[in-house]
């Protein structure tokens, strides 16, 4: 083969030479693992391939003690370990696996099959997974973890998870800094989970006399935890302002003054009499020791400023002790949550913010309402969806502090949905600076619609644009090819609250799927529910991105019908085209059953993302 020298450009047919020698795997071209021995190689004195990749030694590349230029802090790993062995510790089936040893890596070798990482998913957020849908035999095949990972990732992502460079194949391998990545978003959903009024109306008391009572509703939970230290703090005669969890408490003086706050019987302020600051962390966590409060935090990471470790701290001692008025008198506005406004506001935030994250922006939002005030965001999801539709040069990148610059953002935001044929009356970019919830998710329900018949017009033949007729089309086509009779008429149907036509579909596009013997006929409320959940599961098993609640189905709620129907559709059609290719591709039995649903995968996340 020749030698090239350094910086002499490739022609075509050299580039192609290169990828065929070193697709170790013969699959028409590289993945992760054959491109990492290839740069090696490169980097072998700057030139040529002395080097058949088949004699190359593979296995530092999918070891678990293998991070290449990642690393993990040992810190947080223990700390994940033992609140995975503190709230699965009872949980049957993984009985054979825990407790885990967090001094050693067996986590990433007993995640390998999706199984933990699925039972956490559902500690953090109760019911996300029909565990109905989960494999867990004791040995499971390829396929079967993959489907695990699959269920895990997509359902992952539906609790606001940012899984964008998160592949099946990197949990199946058991990849550290990707795992604990995954874990501590995971971990970070479930302590933050109560730190809202809704949850928590108690918190009403952090607001002043002249907030306005949205403020705190949209506020996101980690900086409800630090208005809350603040509080404390306040009351303690503290002058300066905690604004992170990690240069601002490494000194250990905040945590002491609040411990004090919340327990002076137990926390007295003697540690502050301690210099050394080690020393002084080590006295400030034996007292929160004393009260039950010290967990996933050693004196080390709080000298070290871990950001992580000292949110989850934090989280756990407000859970434990919140310090807060128990007089529901002194928060009225209490009352307001229970009003159906806000609740379905609640309801479609948390979808569009999930949605936008899975979107792949550089930008990661927790609270939707905040966050798109300045236009931003929503220009990163516009240029996801539609590819240079976006004007970067007439752009003000965060952090916009003008007004003016923000409202310029906004109105091209709506300029843009205009071009994409948004129905846009009476929708202004001053409107998303004001924070105006319904033009907001007016606005966000028809980008999210936009783009998924835009993913299924790509897929379809010639192009042709893809109506809601054309779905429901499809949809009642499978099943009636499948030889079931269930039918749907509208988005609006009222039989699909039993969950039967959906099983049918996802039974027709993929026929292993479903265990019929789980399947209820949805005549009872109950029946529904159960069905809807299991509809909900086994279509992230499969691959589609779902974002919707049980009760949607239940509720025959037409926005999320059409969602739901269209990524069956979306996935189907995906899959289809990865059949067509895979049907030309020599594989073994095994090897084809795997790449099929990895490229499926694969594809499933590039058309979101190119779209």
């Amino acid at each position: 083969m020749k030698v090239l020298k350094t910086h002499q450009t490739a022609t075509t047919k050299e580039v192609q030479d290169i990828v065929t020698k070193h697709d170790a795997k013969k699959q028409g071209g590289l993945d992760f693992e054959d491109f990492l021995r290839l740069q090696m190689e490169l980097r072998k004195g700057g030139r040529g391939f002395r080097q058949s990749p088949a004699k190359v030694d593979s296995s530092f590349l999918t070891s678990t003690d293998t991070t290449l230029v990642h690393s993990i802090s040992d810190s947080e790993k223990k700390a994940y370990v033992d609140h995975i062995n503190m709230y699965l510790d009872k949980d049957p089936i993984l009985q054979r696996v825990l407790p885990i040893d967090s001094s050693s890596n067996q986590l990433f070798d007993i995640i390998k099959d999706g199984v933990l990482l699925c039972k956490l998913i559902n500690v953090a957020v109760a019911g996300t997974i029909d565990e109905r849908a989960i494999n867990m035999k004791d040995k499971l095949n390829p396929w079967e973890r993959i489907e695990n990972h699959t269920l895990c990732l997509n359902s992952a992502k539906a609790i606001g998870c940012s899984v964008v460079n998160i592949g099946t194949q990197d949990l199946g391998d058991g990849r550290p800094h990707l795992v604990l990545g995954l874990i501590s978003q995971i971990v970070k959903i479930q302590l933050l989970a109560t730190v809202n009024l809704k949850q928590t109306p108690e918190l009403a008391e952090l607001m002043d006399e002249t907030e306005e009572f949205e403020e705190l509703w949209s506020m996101p939970a980690e900086k409800i935890l630090l208005r809350w230290m603040n509080f404390h703090l306040r009351k303690a005669g503290h002058k300066k302002t905690v604004s992170n969890f990690t240069s601002d408490v490494k000194d250990g003086t905040a945590y002491c003054l609040l411990l004090n706050q919340l327990a002076p019987e137990s926390c007295s302020l003697e540690p502050l009499r301690i210099e050394d600051l080690f020393e002084r962390a080590k006295a400030v966590l034996a007292q929160a020791e004393r009260i039950n409060c010290r967990k996933y935090i050693t004196p080390k990471d709080l000298l070290d400023g871990s950001a992580n470790l000292n949110l989850a701290f934090v989280a756990h001692l407000f859970h434990t002790r919140n310090g807060l008025t128990q007089d529901s008198e002194k928060y009225e506005c209490a009352e307001i949550l229970l009003d159906d406004e806000y609740n379905e506001a609640s309801r479609e935030e948390r979808m569009y913010r999930t949605w936008i994250n899975s979107q792949g922006t550089d930008t990661f939002i927790t609270s939707l309402f905040e966050d798109v005030r300045d236009g931003w965001v929503l220009l990163e999801a516009l240029d996801k969806v539609a590819p240079g539709s976006v004007s970067w040069r007439s752009t003000t990148k965060p952090p916009v502090k003008s007004p003016f610059k923000k409202v310029e953002n906004c109105n091209q935001v709506v300029d843009i949905g205009k071009r994409l044929k948004f129905s846009l009356v009476n929708i202004a970019g001053n409107d998303i600076v004001q924070g105006n919830k319904k033009l907001i998710l007016a606005y966000l329900w028809q980008l999210m619609r936009f783009s998924v018949l835009q993913l299924l017009k790509d897929l379809r033949l010639h192009g042709r644009e893809v109506s809601d007729a054309d779905i429901i089309h499809w949809a009642n086509l499978k099943v009636k090819n499948a030889g079931k009779t269930t039918r749907m008429e509208s988005f609006k149907d009222r039989s699909l609250s039993t969950g039967l036509f959906f099983l049918d579909l996802l039974g027709a596009v993929e026929p292993r799927v479903v265990n019929w013997s789980l399947v209820t006929r949805g005549t009872t409320d109950d029946d529904k529910r159960v069905n809807a959940t299991y509809i909900i599961s086994i279509a992230r098993k499969l691959g589609c991105s779902v974002f919707l609640l049980w009760d949607d189905i239940v509720e025959v709620r037409p926005k999320m019908i059409l969602t739901l129907t269209a990524s069956i559709m979306l996935w189907s059609l995906a899959n289809k085209v990865t059949k067509a290719v895979d049907s030309s591709a020599s594989l073994g039995k095994w090897a084809g059953a795997v790449t099929k649903i990895e490229a499926t995968n694969k594809l499933g996340n590039s058309l979101r993302t190119s779209a």
